[in-house]
């Protein structure tokens, strides 16, 4: 799909879907298809916000089971502190390693037009009652003068490891759009996040099927209202 930024032909949109990105599973560790980011270095054994401690966290699940009025020590519940434990460690593998750095790597490919990945599923943690949003993220840039690009799964990771954190919405997509105008230094970016908060649907006000949608927008796409059009334009459709 084409479109054009200040009158030039923009460069290719990517859906992570396609098959152009390969297959986009998170699980057991692994994140994406390149393999950089395996086992400890995503998983946090050791890293600036320290190390998960699964002993604690296991403790920490048991005293609220006790605190719900149930009893850890049945059989169904016997395990839970301990699987929980582990799918908090893999929930918030983000803290423990900068989301950044898997963009540190650039091509120059002499690309001055809009690169734009759309519908990369996003899956995080409100901060505020632990429990899920999720949706979908845009993330597209303007490259350099020099017409730098980084690899397109590479930004699928970056918001793939922003959300591995206690998060908000609004924080979230901020910090995509500033790794990705502190790494790759581009003239423009854009980034619009979609989601729907389980802490609206399920409690409180229990709104299901209700959206929130967040933009950041740097550089040439935040100063330049007919660059911003037309990437928004590319996006109709696509934001509901």
């Amino acid at each position: 799909m084409t479109g054009s930024i200040d009158g030039t032909p923009t460069g290719r949109m990517g859906n992570i879907e396609g098959d152009e990105f390969g297959p986009y599973v998170a699980s057991d560790g692994e994140f994406g298809r390149d393999g950089e980011l395996d086992g400890a270095d995503v998983l946090g054994e050791t890293g600036a916000a320290g190390v998960f401690d699964a002993a604690r966290a296991e403790k920490a699940v048991r005293e609220l089971l006790i605190a719900c009025g149930e009893d850890p020590d049945r059989e169904g519940l016997q395990e839970t502190p301990a699987r929980v434990a582990r799918a908090y460690r893999e929930l918030f593998a983000g803290l423990h390693t900068d989301p950044a750095a898997v963009i540190d790597r650039t091509f120059d490919e002499s690309h001055e037009e809009l690169v734009l990945i759309t519908d990369i599923p996003m899956f995080s943690t409100c901060e505020h009652h632990l429990v899920p949003f999720h949706g979908v993220a845009h993330v597209g840039y303007i490259p350099d003068e020099h017409g730098r690009v980084t690899g397109l799964s590479k930004l699928a990771r970056l918001v793939d490891l922003y959300a591995r954190r206690p998060q908000v919405q609004e924080r979230l997509t901020s910090q995509v759009a500033d790794a990705v105008e502190r790494r790759l230094q581009p003239r423009g970016v854009i980034v619009v996040v979609e989601a729907e908060h389980l802490c609206m649907a399920m409690r409180g006000i229990r709104k299901p099927g209700a959206r929130t949608t967040t933009s950041a927008v740097r550089g040439l796409l935040k100063s330049s209202a007919s660059s911003r059009a037309e990437a928004l334009d590319l996006l109709k459709g696509r934001i509901r």
